[in-house]
């Protein structure tokens, strides 16, 4: 084996943290050489286990952010359901629903830059009531977090908070204009503070760079992140990205396994585009280091059936963490 990757993973399955200029040497890593250490951590940190999550749509498009990777942005013309804060009962039945498939973890989601103060209240009483029902643990990602918000979720009792950063802060700009990569970091910050797990990724293919991408997992690094959701762009007709080009599936499983040995022990979560984007070869992503992934339909568009997500699981021996 390659002696710098050699020491690189040892590090790694130590629990050490790796340098930005090791990080960056993985890029040109021999890619089987990788995939194997990365599994050794998994194996290490993780055991067998794979965390499940599912999430409802609970608020759907005229969002007034211009993400360019996003259909549910106002700014773009594309095919996709606008619709207000779902009823309570809906967030209720869907969660109960996620529980019954094994997810553990249910998230609420909504568009836009954050929501009213009556929707914050809509969302908390589900959130008690959920609890009360089910033992599936409630997440939510609600966009832009004010220290109010996050008590009065925390007092209702969300688990866990979700604000992806979706690049690195030098490429941001060429993503996002109506808000500023250090407003997500302080929604970040104002999660930790308020006491909550943060879930906190990206989404590659959007014409970034390596080195954007190391400094990205570098950033969630020093940011403390619980959860590390990694999705791949799935080009939507009618936003600025539609015409991008798919990542190939091993780049996006070097991608996995670079995440992994930056982030020994964090969850490293499978998301949105995998099934377009690693077509046959879904299933390498544990062995690249996964250990964790969303189940079911994602935000705009079609996943996997939950039951097929967790035969691969079983078949790979694995156990889902319940």
């Amino acid at each position: 084996m390659n002696e710098k990757m050699t020491n690189i993973g040892q590090a790694a399955l130590n629990g050490k943290d790796i340098t930005d200029k090791e990080a960056i040497s993985l890029i040109k890593a021999p890619l089987y050489e990788l995939l194997f250490w990365a599994n050794a951590v998994r194996t290490k940190f993780k055991k067998d286990k794979i965390d499940t999550c599912a999430i409802i749509n609970a608020k759907s498009g005229k969002c007034p952010e211009d993400c360019k990777f996003c259909a549910q942005s106002s700014h773009y013309s594309t095919v996709v359901q606008s619709y207000p804060l779902v009823e309570e009962e809906r967030i209720l039945e869907t969660g109960h629903y996620a529980g019954k498939v094994k997810a553990k973890r249910f998230g609420i989601v909504t568009s836009g830059q954050r929501l009213l103060d009556e929707e914050i209240d809509k969302i908390c009483r589900a959130i008690k009531r959920l609890n009360r029902v089910s033992t599936v643990l409630p997440c939510a990602s609600l966009g832009k977090l004010t220290i109010d918000y996050a008590e009065r979720l925390k007092e209702a009792g969300l688990n866990r908070y979700h604000h992806n950063l979706e690049t690195s802060e030098k490429f941001f700009p060429n993503i996002c204009t109506t808000h500023s990569y250090a407003e997500r970091i302080s929604t970040i910050k104002i999660a930790k503070d308020a006491g909550f797990e943060v879930c906190s990724g990206g989404i590659f293919g959007l014409g970034e760079t390596w080195d954007d991408r190391v400094q990205l997992a570098m950033t969630l690094r020093e940011l403390g992140v619980t959860s590390i959701p990694l999705n791949f762009l799935n080009p939507i007709q009618g936003t600025p990205l539609g015409e991008n080009k798919l990542l190939s599936p091993l780049e996006a499983l070097r991608i996995i396994a670079i995440f992994r040995l930056i982030h020994p022990k964090q969850e490293i979560r499978i998301g949105g585009g995998r099934e377009i984007v690693l077509r046959d070869i879904q299933s390498w992503i544990y062995y690249a280091g996964a250990s964790g992934i969303m189940i079911g339909n994602y935000l705009t568009t079609t996943g996997r059936a939950p039951e097929e997500n967790l035969q691969i699981i079983k078949d790979l021996e694995l156990t889902v963490d319940e």
